[in-house]
């Protein structure tokens, strides 16, 4: 008989355990639980927000007008400063009205940069509704400073918070306590799935498996059904996770719903719908038929346009501001052996196609002629051939590879329009005649200079994590996330791991 939701005992585990004892499983359920750290997050991201609004609109009307304005008693300077003033309230808003610090949000996934940015534009689309309707004149260098500014500090802002929030889960705090529904199967992969991945915010602390019956599943205690919504509102349960089908169906399911409607309980369906990010899932219910609608993927129109656009922009500016390390970079090459500066090699890109990719030469002249006398030390991922200390490698060419400059000549190849600044990894030919029909899918858009592959392990990463980042890109890339890619990038290349 399975032991009575009253009779539960211990205390949670670690991120490091491997399953909870019975006993100490069991009182997890009766531990009341404060919820004081989504309220210390939510004042932590106001303040940050707060002062990252202000800061933009300081250095706008500073860079904008001197820093004489900001002392000066004109009307003029103290109307900006009322215009500041309000839209700084605006914008605040904004950022709660659109619930860019929703507590499903916060740590994981780029839903809340979404938001963040989608605020952003709102209020500056509003003040120029109001500038409009109400003649106002206001300078457009002003808000061509202001905006930009706000949303990169609003971003790292939040970028900050979400760190340290990863850390603390990372140790086990700031968890959410789940029960999870629904058969052994889909309850094991559900509960490996929270065990692995602290930072999606919740940890299992009992299980109901609808096909099976004992009192110890995956060394949490089991319930009974009919148990679920008395003791998730009388312990420190703050979720329950309905993982495949009921077996009363949706009506059993309603009916759960209703029966945590009064609780703090948030009650999930865990989609089958693997790899498909949240924004290409919408709802649409019709005549209480509930039909969920996956949108298909889509590398052209408008969005892809934007892509491209940015990808010009910012591979412009970067060969502009990198152009004297570049210089040096290409000198320090030459004179180390007074061989090419560049390195050429064939890969493929879009729908197959080929071309040649740029990097600054890292290795002895004769490297390739050479690869089968280091075949032995290949340290790679079963497709790609990667060693950790190859002796091709030139001095020069270890310190560059280090901080990944040498790949800055790729910034040609974003101009010509072979590569993009975000993408899958550019493969060799020899690469794709291994590929199978999943890993052929890379090839439906450009390949990159960074992605998903570069900021989770680069070369540290087996071939099927490879593939399976890849191809997560592939189905759900989006402006945004290029945008958050490029930030996380920065801090791969500092942190210089999985980079040989």
């Amino acid at each position: 008989m399975k032991p009575p939701p009253s009779s539960v005992a211990p205390a949670p585990p670690g991120p490091g355990s491997a399953a909870l004892q019975p006993r100490a499983a069991l009182r997890v359920l009766t531990q009341p639980l404060k919820l004081r750290w989504p309220v210390r997050y939510l004042l932590a991201t106001t303040a940050t927000d707060a002062i990252a609004i202000l800061a933009a609109l300081a250095l706008a009307q500073l860079v904008r007008f001197g820093p004489d304005s900001i002392d000066d008693a004109s009307r003029a300077s103290l109307e900006y400063v009322g215009l500041a003033a309000g839209i700084a309230a605006v914008w605040l808003l904004t950022l709660s009205a659109t619930r860019s610090r929703a507590r499903r949000l916060v740590g994981v996934g780029f839903a809340e940069y979404s938001r963040v940015t989608n605020a952003t534009l709102l209020t500056f689309g509003l003040l120029a509704i109001i500038a409009f309707l109400f003649q106002l004149e206001i300078a457009r260098g002003y808000l061509g400073i202001a905006l930009p500014t706000g949303l990169v500090l609003l971003l790292v802002g939040r970028k900050f918070w979400r760190g340290q929030l990863t850390r603390l889960r990372r140790s086990g705090r700031c968890l959410t306590g789940a029960l999870v529904v629904g058969s052994m199967t889909d309850v094991r992969e559900v509960v490996s799935q929270l065990r692995a991945n602290l930072t999606a915010g919740y940890r299992p602390i009992g299980v109901v498996m609808t096909d099976a019956t004992a009192s110890v599943f995956e060394g949490l205690p089991t319930l009974d059904l009919d148990d679920l919504a008395e003791t998730s509102k009388s312990s420190r349960t703050r979720a329950v996770m309905v993982a495949g089908n009921l077996p009363g169906g949706s009506e059993q399911l309603r009916k759960i719903g209703w029966s945590l409607e009064s609780s703090s309980t948030e009650l999930i369906l865990v989609s089958s719908l693997t790899d498909v990010a949240g924004p290409r899932i919408h709802m649409r219910p019709v005549e209480g038929l509930p039909m969920v609608h996956v949108q298909l993927p889509k590398y052209t129109g408008f969005t892809y346009s934007v892509k491209r656009l940015l990808d010009v922009v910012v591979a412009g500016l970067g060969l502009v501001l990198f152009a004297p390390l570049a210089g040096l970079i290409a000198l320090a090459v030459f004179l180390e052996d007074g061989g090419p500066v560049l390195f050429r090699q064939r890969r493929i890109g879009v729908s197959g196609s080929s071309f040649t990719m740029l990097k600054f030469r890292s290795m002895v002249p004769d490297a390739e002629a050479r690869r089968a006398a280091v075949s032995a030390l290949d340290e790679g991922n079963g497709v790609l051939f990667k060693v950790h200390d190859d002796p091709r490698i030139t001095r020069v060419g270890a310190v560059i590879r280090r901080f990944s400059l040498d790949e800055l000549p790729q910034l040609i190849n974003v101009l010509t329009g072979a590569m993009s600044l975000i993408g899958p990894r550019p493969p060799l030919p020899s690469e794709v005649e291994r590929y199978e029909d999943t890993a052929a899918r890379r090839l439906l858009i450009k390949p990159g200079i960074t992605g998903l592959w570069q900021v989770s392990g680069r070369s540290d990463l087996s071939w099927e994590e490879s593939v399976k980042l890849d191809l997560y890109y592939v189905e759900n890339w989006s402006v945004t996330g290029d945008f958050m890619i490029l930030l996380r990038t920065v801090r791969a290349v500092l942190r210089r791991k999985g980079a040989y």
